[in-house]
């Protein structure tokens, strides 16, 4: 058996940890996926905390991750955000990828907003497009409520027809088109990676309803949502994932999209968390 101390206080030890760095009470968090990295630089910070000094957290090794997170005020809200986020395929467990999300609710935060870059599978989306996800699949083999219960974290069989929550959806799909963005809605097919879908994966993803496909965002929706957050996602389309239609990917291209695409996921996220504010 672990000797472990229990989850939630695991959670506690992290929250007083923060707290210690920043006495404030924060009711939005962010993750600062690929292609929002901007919405950081925006933030007044009171208060940036190197994950390696939070109890609990484990280090972002993916290279455009800055790993820390930061607390201060956008657009007249609290704020928490995750500067660098953990991968599956990083090698760290589902506990761990989510633990950060667990920690910020404990901060206080009641809503999530999370974005992502993703291949497009659908055969409408095109490079550059900004997807507002209405809901997800699950393809990571794994979940990370699996475990232990604790009733102090959420409920055991926590329901989620509607995952990503509605009103803000529409909120920003709204924002985004008066914007002149290129908007689009759909679901989001996770899998672990690293490594890319073949042409057939591509084509079961088409088939089972997949509108984009990534790495991420999943195991921390789940979480989110088992705490009572309430969740905004958005995942920047990089590249084409369309079997028929499949040539080798590009990850400087990829890249080159999202850093392309930024400036106007940033200026939407800003507008939507002063929209947020005032509801």
């Amino acid at each position: 058996m672990s000797d472990a101390p229990p989850l939630f206080d695991r959670i506690q030890a992290a929250a007083a940890a923060v707290r210690s760095r920043a006495a404030m009470t924060p009711d939005l968090a962010i993750i600062l996926g690929t292609g929002l990295g901007g919405l950081g630089r925006e933030i007044t910070v009171k208060a940036e905390i190197p994950y390696g000094d939070i109890p609990g957290f484990v280090k972002s090794t993916v290279e455009s991750h800055a790993g820390k997170l930061l607390l201060g005020t956008l657009e007249g809200r609290s704020v928490v955000a995750m500067s660098g986020r953990f991968h599956r395929y990083e090698g760290y467990s589902m506990a761990e990828i989510t633990f950060p999300v667990r920690v910020m609710r404990a901060l206080g935060a009641q809503t999530l907003v999370v974005s992502n870059i993703a291949g497009g599978v659908n055969r409408h989306f095109a490079p550059g497009d900004l997807m507002v996800i209405e809901d997800h699949l699950n393809l990571m083999g794994d979940n990370p409520l699996i475990g232990p219960h604790d009733e102090r974290l959420g409920g055991r069989w926590p329901d989620l027809c509607r995952c990503y929550d509605p009103s803000l959806h529409r909120m920003v799909l709204d924002l985004g088109r008066a914007a002149g963005l290129r908007m689009q809605t759909g679901v989001y097919a996770a899998m672990t990676g690293p490594s890319l879908e073949t042409a057939a994966e591509y084509r079961m993803l088409e088939r089972i309803g997949a509108d984009a496909i990534g790495m991420s965002t999943v195991p921390e929706v789940l979480v989110a949502r088992h705490g009572g957050m309430r969740v905004l996602g958005v995942s920047v389309i990089t590249d084409v994932c369309v079997a028929d239609a499949l040539q080798p990917a590009d990850v400087g291209e990829i890249i080159r999209i999202a850093t392309e695409t930024e400036p106007g996921l940033t200026k939407l996220m800003r507008a939507a968390i002063a929209t947020m504010g005032k509801t």
